[in-house]
């Protein structure tokens, strides 16, 4: 059975424990002991920290239950942290109950008394140093940060409190940040193009998402580039614990790094 079926049948919620398993026994409501009864009886379950599937559970929980908290941040939620929200369930191809599941961490998310602290230092010490894994998590909140376009500073705020979480320096924030407005910005021209010919991302975005600079050679550019994709590949992320569901959002990631090597490659005349 794959984690999805461990994480609706309620079980796995419980046996993961903290924070985290109580998240999942929240939305789960009576099928939280059904499915508890069926896992006990299971000795050859790999359940404890740092399995994959408990990782692919605890991403999961952690990023749409932080993810409703960071839209509640500056007071209300937006259409466009809404929106946000939707279209990672969109991309995900989530069944009516996962969404369902996912709404609900959400929602969770938002309460006044959502601990913060104790859900993103567990998922920190279930992804055992899976340093890639974590910063996907991080890009998908600031991706939700900045739906409505914005950033406000009780968002800010948060963002903080959650590198500091997770152990990142601020450094890693900037550059985190970098690489979604980049994307984002992406998104936004690519889709004001209508003829295909405009470059869906001025050059300048192209150097701040690799993080390298105008004067920079080419092997400094290729490693950069190198770097980012190794971080973001969707195969290696997966293996080491990011919900398989999630492969698109990490997919469209590789393809604006992709884009943005490739626009710098055109403008310098690299081969």
């Amino acid at each position: 059975m794959n984690w999805w079926g461990k994480l609706l049948g309620g079980g796995f919620g419980f046996l993961i424990g903290g924070p985290i398993g109580a998240l999942i026994g929240a939305v789960l409501g009576h099928n939280f002991d059904n499915g508890l009864k069926r896992i006990q009886h299971d000795s050859e379950e790999d359940l404890s920290p740092g399995a994959q599937e408990r990782v692919q559970a605890t991403f999961f929980t952690a990023t749409f239950a932080t993810m409703g908290h960071l839209a509640k941040a500056d007071g209300h939620v937006t259409p466009d942290e809404i929106k946000m929200a939707e279209n990672v369930m969109a991309q995900m191809q989530l069944s009516p109950e996962q969404r369902k599941v996912a709404i609900d961490l959400f929602n969770q998310g938002k309460k006044d008394d959502y601990d913060l602290q104790a859900v993103v230092e567990q998922f920190r010490i279930e992804c055992r140093r899976r340093t890639n894994l974590m910063r996907m998590f991080m890009e998908i909140q600031l991706h939700a940060v900045y739906a409505d376009g914005a950033r406000h500073p009780a968002e800010e705020k948060v963002l903080e409190e959650i590198c500091g979480y997770l152990k990142f320096p601020k450094f890693m924030l900037r550059q985190m940040e970098i690489l979604v407005k980049a994307g984002l910005d992406a998104n936004r021209n690519q889709q004001r193009s209508a003829s295909g010919r405009t470059p869906a991302m001025p050059l300048d975005s192209a150097y701040e998402l690799l993080g390298v600079e105008k004067g920079d050679d080419k092997a400094v550019v290729k490693r950069a580039y190198r770097k980012l994709m190794s971080q973001h590949h969707p195969d290696k992320l997966v293996a080491k614990g990011l919900p398989p569901e999630m492969i698109k959002v990490a997919t469209e990631k590789t393809q604006h790094i992709k884009a943005a090597y490739e626009l710098i490659k055109e403008a310098r005349g690299w081969k």
